[in-house]
């Protein structure tokens, strides 16, 4: 599966010690993320992640449009809801997007493990056939 991860430079470490513990689940998906977050996961995880441009230089954007042709199965967004920032992603519009076309989101370290221990189990094997419905 697809899973998108975004952090804002506040959390950036919490995203970093969150996919060391989960190495071991993401390591079996395609990992895509804006692109200072993703080299950070890759430099500390060894993990390949696909990385797309820094969210203020429009990588929330080829985020919300993989989202949009449903090509992402889940995303993980840990942000500061206190600090808002226009040199970070926007963190509203990715999540009204995963709302719009069902795609399952964490914006904070809870959710976030409820959901990477969830597809581990399989609980989210629901999207393959989201996928295929679509795309008919």
């Amino acid at each position: 599966m697809n899973i998108g991860i975004i952090a804002h430079n506040s959390k950036k470490s919490l995203i970093e010690d969150f996919c060391i513990a989960y190495k071991g689940i993401l390591q079996k998906h395609e990992i895509y993320a804006t692109g200072t977050t993703g080299r950070r996961i890759e430099e500390v995880t060894n993990l390949h992640v696909h990385k797309f441009l820094a969210g203020s230089l429009g990588g929330d954007k080829q985020f919300t449009e993989m989202i949009a042709r449903n090509d992402m199965d889940m995303v993980i967004i840990f942000y500061s809801p206190t600090m808002i920032d226009p040199h970070e992603p926007n963190v509203d519009e990715i999540v009204s997007c995963c709302d719009q076309y069902t795609i399952p989101v964490a914006t904070n370290i809870a959710t976030a493990e409820c959901l990477i221990l969830a597809l581990d189990r399989g609980d989210l094997d629901w999207r393959e056939s989201m996928k295929e419905n679509t795309a008919i």
